[in-house]
């Protein structure tokens, strides 16, 4: 069926939400496959083998996502961030990047990955026009990175951050999961790596996602005692918002640090005033809050409806449907509760 021209959607800027947020940056899980094995992403009963995986056909072909795309993009979406599960073991991968980057009107294209394949794609991102890239890692010690993510992959990420760097990507960010009685003993060592090494390396909190997370309260371990076991390596010294932090709270370590800290606390001081996000998850879901699971079947409507016109019309309702805040901790506080989607579906 021939596409309608863009003049026929909501046109720039009609991405407010009803909290008056702009809407200008979209997450697009392009797989829930990945390959590592997580902890924290997959459930107890996943690892003991009873993970189940989207179908081919549940998962949007490139031509919908780019589709998708331009009319976001039409709508006043200017960043993309691609995710996963693991987003470069898709196939094509490479290519519908570089498609995507001639999308007029798509100034920023971004991905978050585990680093076990950018040692060998990150040149072909970097030329494809991806430039910045956030590498999950949560331990600097082989032997605890094999147990945490199942796989013995800590010198080919570590390689791949080696990588980016040496490509001129900027930022590199190195996301941690900091997890109580598993990897907080290495928040200081995570911290130093900003002293030496031009990475924004990123401490988050631990959030229940999931309907069988592992996620407990003693495993719980929040930014202010991050940011205290931090503040004894030296001085930390808020930096101004840029663009490009999102939801992190930004310092430097130190004045003369190459590098820069990131704090990212959706449970302890959550952001939800300034979120400015769309996801897409794997399963073709719009979802405008990663914790609630309200969402918005944009798959149905590309395979039923067609026009660029219904998928506006779906993105539309998605922020329509975008909440003023989540009440996790309320929900935590009175039945542990969590969200019930599954991180590699709903895109990390």
């Amino acid at each position: 069926m021939k596409q309608e021209k863009t003049s026929s959607i909501p046109r720039e800027n009609s991405l407010i939400d009803m909290f008056s947020r702009s809407i200008s940056y979209l997450r697009l899980s392009l797989t829930d496959r990945c390959n590592l094995r997580c902890l924290y992403c997959v459930t107890e009963d996943e690892s003991n083998g009873s993970l189940t995986r989207l179908r081919h056909d549940d998962l949007l072909t490139y031509e919908e996502l780019l589709r998708v795309v331009r009319v976001a993009v039409a709508m006043g979406i200017t960043k993309v961030r691609l995710t996963g599960g693991e987003p470069l073991v898709r196939r094509g991968v490479l290519d519908f990047i570089r498609r995507l980057g001639a999308i007029q009107g798509l100034t920023d294209i971004r991905i978050t990955t585990n680093g076990v394949l950018l040692e060998q794609y990150g040149p072909e991102l970097y030329a494809a026009g991806v430039n910045k890239v956030n590498i999950s890692l949560d331990s600097l010690q082989p032997e605890r990175v094999a147990a945490i993510t199942g796989t013995d992959c800590f010198d080919q990420v570590w390689r791949g951050v080696e990588t980016m760097l040496a490509l001129g990507c900027a930022p590199v960010k190195l996301n941690m999961v900091a997890m109580r009685h598993i990897n907080d003993d290495e928040i200081t060592a995570f911290a130093g790596l900003s002293q030496r090494l031009p990475l924004q390396v990123r401490f988050i909190e631990f959030m229940p996602i999931g309907a069988s997370s592992r996620w407990n309260t003693d495993t719980y371990i929040d930014t202010d005692e991050i940011m205290a076991r931090i503040s004894t390596l030296g001085e930390l010294i808020p930096l101004q918002e840029g663009r490009g932090d999102g939801p992190a709270q930004v310092f430097r370590l130190g004045s003369d640090a190459p590098g820069t800290l990131g704090f990212i606390s959706p449970i302890s001081h959550h952001f939800c005033n300034r979120c400015n996000r769309l996801r897409l998850t794997s399963s073709g879901a719009l979802r405008s809050c990663l914790l609630h699971d309200h969402e918005v079947d944009l798959r149905a409507v590309l395979r039923e409806q067609f026009t660029d016109t219904a998928i506006a019309a779906a993105l539309l309702t998605a922020i329509r449907n975008k909440p003023k805040g989540h009440d996790l901790e309320e929900r935590i506080r009175q039945t542990g509760g969590d969200c019930h989607g599954r991180m590699s579906r709903i895109g990390g």
